[in-house]
């Protein structure tokens, strides 16, 4: 009877390896939505999209104004007591002309409207990467918080099966259980040992993948 109850404890402790523990109500939307925010704002790829945007409103603004380009002013000074017999005047004094390049003035508005549309891209692109940064974010977040639940299930696996490895002893060492039993024990609990390891591996891997986009520690994230 006590070798029935040990490997039923053995047996439930094996199952513990592959229930694996629901985290869905430890997602904390509130908490998720800072780490978002975070995100947009330190990652370096998000302050190039920025300056992608800032670039294309200075080289609007620059079309815009670039209009007088096509225009040429010069002036000419002619004396009051001077004589040009080679090109006569009949005005003394400053005289401004203006000269228009038509080829020039006339393409300044398509210029201008190919600046309008690269400011329009360059936001496209932000709000396009924004989307990208938000749906990573939330898949590299709900990845550590797996990688806990499942920490805490290897975790538990241990436990029992130390339990279990100490009662197969106990009962071993009475010659209540065989040492193949024993053994079998000793193997489960090696290999639970095994991967709880791993899955603290997956916990800090999980971890650092989350604050490379973050750009500080998660600790930081109040």
């Amino acid at each position: 009877m006590k070798k029935l109850s040990i490997l039923i404890l053995f047996t439930l402790s094996t199952l513990a390896l592959h229930a694996q523990e629901s985290f869905i109500n430890e997602v904390n939307y509130p908490y998720l939505d800072k780490l978002i925010a975070t995100a947009k704002r330190n990652y370096p790829e998000v302050k190039v999209r920025i300056a992608q945007i800032n670039a294309a409103k200075a080289a609007l603004t620059q079309s815009k104004v670039a209009w007088l380009d096509a225009i040429t002013a010069s002036y000419i000074y002619s004396p009051k007591n001077s004589l040009n017999l080679t090109n006569p005047t009949f005005f003394n004094g400053y005289q401004i002309g203006f000269s228009v390049n038509l080829g020039t003035l006339l393409a300044k508005p398509f210029a201008t409207r190919s600046a309008k549309e690269a400011v329009n891209i360059a936001q496209y692109q932000q709000q396009q990467y924004y989307l990208t940064i938000e749906a990573t974010v939330k898949r590299l977040y709900f990845t550590y918080l797996e990688a806990q639940a499942d920490l805490r299930n290897r975790a538990r696996a241990v436990t029992d099966g130390e339990i279990a490895v100490k009662q197969l002893k106990y009962t071993f060492q009475k010659g209540e259980t065989t040492f193949h039993d024993y053994n079998e024990a000793l193997t489960s609990l090696y290999n639970q040992n095994s991967f709880k390891v791993q899955s603290e591996l997956s916990i800090l891997t999980a971890k650092a993948n989350l604050e490379e986009f973050l750009g500080v520690k998660l600790e930081e994230v109040k």
